[in-house]
């Protein structure tokens, strides 16, 4: 079950990607644009890790296709709010097709981070985990803390899902990060055993 909103606290978004990171091993991430990249390649940067570089709302579809592709990994992707309330129709889409090895952290700062702090829709009138329970995602959880949020991480991991992990987080930035696109793409296509084109 998931915390009251009064209850949960302010967590670091790097911290909690440093936790993932650790929990996934040799598992599929995936970051949507901005904060959520950044903090994954300051958390580590892996050969299994796909970053979003200019898409926004596309990471959840992305990790969607490599949850059905490659069914015998885990996909663990990592979204802003804002990200998902622009394309919520990709929470439906994660329901209808319930892929057993996905899960779907949800980044929640109630703001459009870098854009200057405006508020979102989940600041005052949308409940997102309720959005996910609604698209029929199997398995919606709001951690209060950090240590709930890594074993939330783990079981989603080693269990089947799909999960949906929404993570109330304080509007620490992330470090701004460029990495070439054709590369990594070219290098998340050979730690799937693929011959980039």
């Amino acid at each position: 079950m998931g915390a009251s909103a009064t209850s949960l606290q302010h967590m670091s978004r790097l911290e909690l990607t440093r936790r993932i990171v650790s929990a996934a091993g040799n598992e599929l991430l995936v970051s949507g644009i901005g904060n959520a990249t950044f903090d994954l390649i300051a958390a580590q940067d892996r050969v299994e890790n796909f970053y979003m570089m200019g898409s926004m709302g596309l990471a959840i579809p992305i990790a969607l296709g490599l949850a059905i592709a490659q069914p015998q990994r885990s996909v663990v992707v990592m979204e802003g709010e804002g990200s998902i309330l622009m394309n919520l129709g990709a929470l439906a889409t994660v329901g209808r097709e319930a892929p057993p090895n996905l899960t779907i952290v949800i980044w929640d700062n109630a703001q459009w981070q870098l854009t200057g702090g405006q508020p979102v829709a989940t600041e005052s009138s949308c409940d997102i985990a309720a959005v996910a329970r609604a698209c029929g995602i199997a398995h919606v959880d709001s951690p209060a803390d950090p240590n709930a949020f890594e074993r939330l991480v783990q079981r989603a991991i080693d269990s089947p899902g799909p999960h949906a992990i929404v993570a109330r987080i304080d509007a620490t930035g992330g470090r701004s990060a460029h990495m070439d696109p054709v590369y990594l793409k070219h290098r998340f296509m050979r730690a799937l055993g693929l011959t980039p084109d």
